[in-house]
């Protein structure tokens, strides 16, 4: 394994963070819109909109990120965060990157007090839906979500 440390990414590592980001985009079959893609981080991490973790490697590069949404849940009366975005480059799979972002994103969720910590994956996303399942997330059986999008 690459010997790594997490962080909460900041403006500074914007340059980086654009690039992984447009990779996790195209692997969910979006153009490229790096334009476009910093100025959306940009303002998640300069409003405090949402919080980023990234894995960076000893050389300061980063292998892999994860942003969590602030939600909140009326009947609990508290907090609650949605994991929404999990990426490691291809060349760093297999090595716990991705559990470890998810572990400090559950970090997270505690050191705020949330009532938990929520994801959703595309059905046929097959390691991912292992990969939540073996970090102790659990497939909502009793619920629907539904959706309207602007077009």
């Amino acid at each position: 394994m690459n010997p790594m440390h997490i962080i909460q990414a900041k403006k500074e590592h914007l340059d980086q963070l654009v690039e992984i980001f447009e990779a996790y985009r195209v692997f969910y079959r979006k153009e490229p819109d790096p334009t476009t893609s910093e100025a959306f981080l940009r303002d998640r991490i300069t409003n405090s909109e949402s919080v980023i973790y990234i894995a960076m490697s000893e050389k300061n590069e980063i292998m892999g990120f994860t942003q969590l949404y602030p939600s909140f849940s009326s009947t609990r009366l508290k907090r609650a965060w949605i994991l929404n975005d999990l990426y490691v480059y291809k060349d760093y799979r297999g090595q716990g990157i991705s559990k470890a972002l998810i572990n400090r994103a559950k970090d997270h969720a505690k050191e705020t007090n949330a009532y938990g910590l929520m994801l959703e994956t595309e059905r046929d996303n097959t390691i991912a839906n292992q990969l939540y399942v073996s970090t102790g997330f659990l497939r909502d059986q009793s619920h629907f979500y539904y959706w309207t999008v602007n077009k």
